[in-house]
């Protein structure tokens, strides 16, 4: 993957650079100082995924996210432990704090290929159909059917729908308010900008997140309040 460094510290370049070079499958083409250069990069060279800081003059990283095309993923590098919940609601692929341990950084960098692999698959995938108990995706040249109890959650990246269940991942293009609107209201909610619950496979949660499985899904704060009167607050026994 071709990756770009995004950061007004010299020495935090430096040390993204250090953990770029001990990762494989990444390819270094450039490191910026600030939104304006890299944007100016962006527009004549192709690049995969852009570890991008937060705080920086100009134009800060959200901002720069929210231009970023959708064929590039985004993942934080940032000493700013708080803005993680912003980093969804742009729909970065990872959101890490420095300094950045090599498995983390890793680990953030297998994501970003995993998501990219489906894109390049799954491109032409669309959401055929959804009936009362379940739904039909149009992958890999032929259609799944996927039981609605089965869906965990689904997130939502750039132009595509991901859907989740344990044992599969399903990519399809379309939007997730488009996706949201056709599935029954009793059951999946909409918690941040990306990501669609089912109550049905919540294990726990905080006023901040809900654990589903391994994931850890944040809640954003236009979504908490219809969330927690929905789902949580005529059930909590105290």
């Amino acid at each position: 993957m071709r990756c770009i460094i995004v950061d007004d510290e010299p020495l935090a370049r430096k040390g993204i650079l250090l953990l770029i070079n001990k990762t494989q499958g990444l390819e270094f083409v450039g490191e910026f100082s600030d939104a304006e250069s890299a944007s100016a990069f962006l527009k004549t060279e192709s690049v995969d995924l852009v570890f991008l800081d937060i705080q920086m003059p100009g134009t800060n990283g959200i901002e720069f996210a929210k231009t970023i095309g959708n064929k590039t993923l985004v993942v934080f590098t940032t000493a700013y432990a708080e803005y993680a919940l912003d980093s969804y609601e742009v729909d970065a692929i990872d959101y890490l704090v420095k300094p950045v341990a090599l498995n983390r950084f890793q680990r953030a960098v297998t994501k970003a290929k995993n998501y990219a692999d489906m894109f390049s698959k799954d491109a032409s995938n669309s959401l055929e159909a959804i009936e009362n108990e379940y739904i039909f995706i149009r992958a890999e040249r032929r259609i799944i059917k996927i039981y609605l109890n089965d869906i965990t959650f689904i997130e939502g990246l750039k132009d595509y729908v991901i859907i989740h269940t344990a044992e599969q991942k399903i990519i399809t293009l379309m939007n997730l308010k488009e996706i949201y609107g056709r599935l029954p209201e009793n059951t999946f909610i909409r918690v941040s900008k990306s990501y669609i619950v089912n109550i049905r496979h919540i294990s726990s949660l905080d006023n901040n997140d809900v654990i589903i499985g391994k994931h850890e899904i944040p809640i954003g704060n236009v979504y908490r309040n219809e969330f927690f009167e929905r789902f949580v607050s005529g059930k909590l026994l105290n």
